[in-house]
């Protein structure tokens, strides 16, 4: 075998550094986005921000004219007695009241507080209790047990090995009786909110209607519901009524004072932090026509530096002007970079908006089945690009705020032959169940008729799965006999 040497000619695809940060910007979200170019800006001297100059020419305009009065003073031929300054004596000395006197400035601190959690407000009303210290502490150790839905999440030997762990520690011999456990919990039980520390939705219900009134109407009746909790639960009314003895018309008036109670006493101090999505795109109807245009308030406006740009010399060949010029570059490239990324977000969502248009003039019924391939060949980009670009983006219409991934669904045949998308039928199906009877609730079998009917083919199977994902029990669940 003998080696030698020669040329080959070939096309290759090599990622360029620009290339690289073209495709990570375009996956970026408004707030990634945002961080990337403060981190450019603290990094890059060439590269700024463009800010609103109507201010600061306002304030160039208002200082410009205090120095020119300023100067003017000073080169007259007699002083003012009042000369202009930058401060106010009242800036520098101030008048400290006496305590008869209202203070003519307040220093006020910021008194907004939190949401109070569930333990947290337990425990305020439990040391305004007199307990002693050993029922204070299994106090603690019960509240400490409760679950997010204000239920007792351990058994009462759980809290008494806690609560003998805790005395060991503090050289107490003392021993935890069950009967004490029971009585404290008792007391909190009583305590706001009513049922917390209840050990399921039962024993939660009946101290609630405990505490009613002695007065309150269908009170003893709900209560005997409560016995019969698992026929409650099961829906099986007609075996309820024949246990129980009460009339038609007396279980429904019972079910409907439970359902005033609160099932889950702790909810209402969960935590619920606000998820607050800024849209990338902005769709508008004027004129029967759709408009797309980006949100100005995440389109960032930046440009290169002209006071270090000018420093710039074509033959100076130092380490500075080197770093001047390289800064440069990377800066350009940024710039253009960050500018294709909203030209490709732009070029997408006005494809989507064109493809869903029926979607946003009628609704979810109205969406059309939408892959990514459809997208990619319409703007003749690949189809990993509309992947990334659509990914944590999202598109403000007047019917609300989604994300640019919600208008792709897969597609199920119809009748006539055509498409018609998986969000649209979801949207028909629970269209169909909101309108049911109660008492004759609408099966999976025969909303797949009804959607033939309408000439789309889906099985039942399908249905189903489309009912679960839209979290609607099934037909023996929703049916109500009363």
């Amino acid at each position: 075998m003998k080696l030698s040497v020669g040329l080959k000619v070939a096309n290759t695809l090599s990622l360029t550094p620009q290339l690289q940060q073209a495709i990570r910007l375009l996956q970026l979200s408004s707030l990634e986005l945002e961080q990337e170019i403060q981190e450019q800006l603290e990094t890059n001297p060439l590269l700024e921000k463009v800010e609103e100059d109507t201010a600061s020419s306002l304030e160039k305009t208002d200082s410009e004219q205090d120095t020119k009065d300023l100067t003017n003073s000073l080169n007259a031929d007699h002083l003012p007695d009042d000369l202009p300054v930058d401060t106010d004596w009242d800036d520098v000395y101030t008048h400290q009241s006496t305590a008869l006197e209202r203070p003519e400035f307040e220093e006020r601190e910021d008194n907004r507080q939190g949401q109070t959690g569930l333990k947290e407000h337990v425990l305020e009303q439990v040391n305004l209790l007199h307990f002693s210290p050993v029922d204070k502490l299994i106090a603690y150790c019960i509240v400490d047990a409760l679950d997010e839905k204000g239920f007792l999440d351990a058994s009462i030997t759980e809290i008494i090995e806690s609560v003998q762990h805790l005395l060991a520690e503090l050289d107490y011999e003392i021993e935890v009786e069950q009967e004490e456990v029971l009585v404290v919990l008792k007391h909190i039980q009583r305590l706001e909110p009513l049922g917390t520390g209840a050990r399921n939705l039962a024993e939660c219900l009946f101290i609630q209607l405990d505490a009613l009134p002695e007065n309150t109407s269908y009170r003893h009746e709900a209560l005997l519901l409560l016995k019969h909790y698992e026929l409650l639960v099961s829906n099986d009314l007609n075996k309820l009524i024949k246990q129980t003895g009460l009339t038609t018309d007396q279980l429904k008036s019972s079910i409907e004072l439970l359902k005033t109670l609160k099932p889950y006493p702790g909810l209402e101090f969960e935590e619920k932090d606000a998820d607050y999505q800024i849209p990338d795109v902005v769709v508008s109807k004027k004129n029967d026509t759709w408009h797309v245009q980006l949100n100005p308030d995440v389109m960032p406006k930046l440009r290169i530096n002209s006071f270090y740009s000018n420093m710039i010399r074509r033959a100076d060949s130092s380490d500075e002007n080197q770093y001047l010029r390289n800064q440069m570059l990377e800066a350009k490239n940024f710039i253009k970079s960050v500018d294709e990324r909203h030209k490709t977000l732009l070029k997408v969502a006005s494809c989507i908006v064109k493809y869903q248009r029926e979607f946003l003039e009628i609704g979810p019924e109205g969406m059309k089945p939408l892959v990514l391939r459809d997208v990619a060949e319409e703007v003749e980009l690949h189809e990993s690009t509309v992947s990334r670009v659509t990914t944590n983006k999202y598109l403000l219409t007047p019917r609300g705020l989604f994300e640019l991934k919600y208008f792709f669904s897969s597609h199920v045949g119809t009748t006539s032959g055509g498409e018609a998308s998986s969000t649209a039928i979801r949207a028909m199906i629970k269209k169909l169940i909101s309108a049911e009877n109660p008492r004759k609730p609408l099966s999976d079998n025969v909303i797949a008729n009804m959607l033939k009917e309408d000439g789309i083919d889906v099985a039942r199977r399908t249905v189903a799965k489309y009912r679960e994902s839209l979290h609607i029990p099934s037909s023996s669940e929703r049916k109500v006999l009363i």
